[in-house]
């Protein structure tokens, strides 16, 4: 008992430093923003107990549809598009050489860790209908492009394309199960004479199954939760004029302006929580349905 004992004392010993920090760090701001929700709170007044009056609000709120809206469409568009392309890339590493591959895989994180403020600048230069170097590339080839910073229908569309700078981390992840896939179980589907395309989905989609559910939720996640690039390129203060449009209001970005620019933290604290379920409905939505398509060689 008293070795038992012992060992406990030290693995909590260890354990203490992320207790602490989720105590600290995530238990406790959450919880008081889940206090402020039910409250009317300004910082620069006294706090009025309201009860679910915010939450009532969210329900009539014509900008909480638009922005929820915009949200869940970028993100049905980011996350199979970045799938798909991770994976084509993935697909071209595991066939090059061992240095080569090492190289590119260097050169496809770099862009990971490229600060999203700057990404978002980026967007303006390469996306702007006038002087884009995306819309000359597309005169060049004879195809008048659309300007993707003012027109509200390829706004969406043009973020998507540019989430696509930083999927080095996604790349990554496919690689290593790449790697871990079984050379034996080509050779026996080559010998059985399966295509290239039959092996693709016999046998290559199969196991690397699970890290193709990580990455749909991690990506779906951060979809949902976009914020950085587009207050950048739509909302920031030299351009809220010119590039202001509803079509790039995104959920983050509305609840920051309603907790930052109009002080109505309260409310923001109650969009932050249907934010959170949100999250959590898709993530155990996502969850459920993985049972069908997630082989684990465990079992």
């Amino acid at each position: 008992m008293r070795l038992r004992r012992r060992e406990s004392l030290a693995a909590y010993g260890f354990l203490s430093p992320w207790i602490v920090g989720f105590l600290v760090f995530m238990a406790g701001p959450m919880a008081a923003s889940f206090v402020l929700s039910l409250t009317d709170y300004d910082v620069l007044t006294s706090t009025e107990f309201v009860g679910g009056n915010n939450y009532r609000e969210l329900l009539s709120d014509s900008r909480v549809r638009t922005s929820m809206a915009n949200t869940l469409i970028y993100t049905v568009l980011h996350v199979p598009l970045t799938m798909a392309v991770s994976l084509a890339l993935a697909l071209v590493l595991i066939r090059a050489g061992r240095r080569s591959a090492g190289i590119f895989r260097t050169i496809f994180y770099v862009p990971t860790v490229t600060p999203k403020v700057a990404v978002g600048v980026l967007f303006l230069l390469l996306f702007n209908g006038q002087v884009g170097l995306v819309g000359k590339v597309l005169g060049f080839a004879g195809v008048n492009g659309p300007d993707w910073t003012t027109d509200g229908p390829w706004i969406k569309p043009g973020l998507v394309l540019m989430s696509l700078w930083s999927l080095g981390s996604t790349v990554i992840i496919y690689l290593a199960a790449l790697q871990n896939v079984p050379r034996d179980l080509y050779e026996a589907a080559e010998m059985d004479g399966a295509s290239p395309w039959a092996r693709f989905r016999a046998v290559t989609v199969p196991m690397i199954s699970g890290s193709l559910f990580f990455t749909l939720i991690i990506n779906t996640i951060s979809g949902v939760q976009t914020f950085d690039e587009v207050y950048t390129a739509f909302y920031g203060s030299a351009n809220q004029q010119t590039y202001g449009n509803d079509a790039a209001l995104f959920y983050v970005v509305y609840l920051f302006q309603e907790a930052f620019q109009f002080l109505r933290m309260g409310y923001a604290s109650a969009l932050a929580w249907l934010l959170f379920l949100v999250i959590v409905v898709i993530t155990l939505v996502q969850v459920r349905l993985s049972r069908r398509f997630v082989y684990y060689e465990s079992e």
